[in-house]
């Protein structure tokens, strides 16, 4: 799942980023409100984290222009500002959730699973094939009940086979989608063939079923049927 964050303090930012990654989620951060409301504009995200004192443009300008267009992305506003009429504004401008720096990260977590789950009704929450399970919002994966501890990459790795499962996926493909390299002067090829060895140790080798194969000269599929 993808999260904006727009941030004018570095630290702060790039602990955001840090900390989220780590929990398996995509993070784009702008220091700027009108760099954050440009990638607003160029790309679909599942949250935003939306400071609200921003150099270039206010951040409740940002979430007001947002509502405006009837955007409903859950946008969770996170602001030094801690005084009950900024809360109010805030909320009724169109802000999902509200949060006072300095903050908890565990309490920050939690209330963005709960804003993920409430605003992804529409949306494919749990991927499965076969006893292999993943869970979305709760970044958790699982085959035949066991968790399974993966890197942030493996996991989309994971996530990006099971979208695409029963269908051949090219080296290329994981360059583009998993990596986002498109014009790289040297192939990916080694990096990615190494992390498909070690996820399939951690997804297939315990177990007698094999989902993840190769297809020679192609690339690799996730599939229950035999090779």
């Amino acid at each position: 799942m993808n999260i904006l964050v727009i941030e004018d303090e570095k630290k702060v930012a790039q602990a955001l980023k840090k900390g989220l990654e780590s929990e398996h989620y995509d993070v784009e951060v702008a220091y700027t409100g009108e760099e954050g409301f440009f990638l607003i504009n160029k790309q679909k995200f599942d949250l935003i984290i939306l400071d609200l004192m921003l150099p270039g443009r206010h951040g409740l300008e940002i979430l007001t222009t947002l509502r405006g267009k009837q955007d409903k992305t859950p946008v969770f506003i996170l602001t030094a500002k801690d005084a009950v009429e900024d809360r109010v504004i805030g909320l009724d401008s169109g802000a999902d959730d509200y949060l006072i720096k300095p903050f908890a990260f565990p309490e920050l977590l939690a209330r963005i699973r709960a804003l993920l789950r409430r605003g992804t009704s529409g949306q494919v929450l749990k991927l499965k094939l076969a006893d292999l399970e993943m869970d979305l919002v709760g970044h958790v994966a699982a085959r035949n009940g066991r968790p399974i501890l993966l890197t942030v990459k493996e996991f989309e790795l994971v996530e990006y086979f099971l979208r695409n499962q029963g269908q051949v996926v090219t080296r290329e493909m994981l360059a583009r989608d998993v990596w986002k390299e498109t014009q790289r002067a040297t192939p990916l090829d080694n990096v990615i063939d190494v992390h498909i060895a070690r996820l399939r140790k951690k997804i297939d080798e315990p177990f007698a079923k094999k989902l993840l194969q190769t297809v020679r000269g192609v690339g690799f599929i996730l599939t229950e049927r035999a090779p």
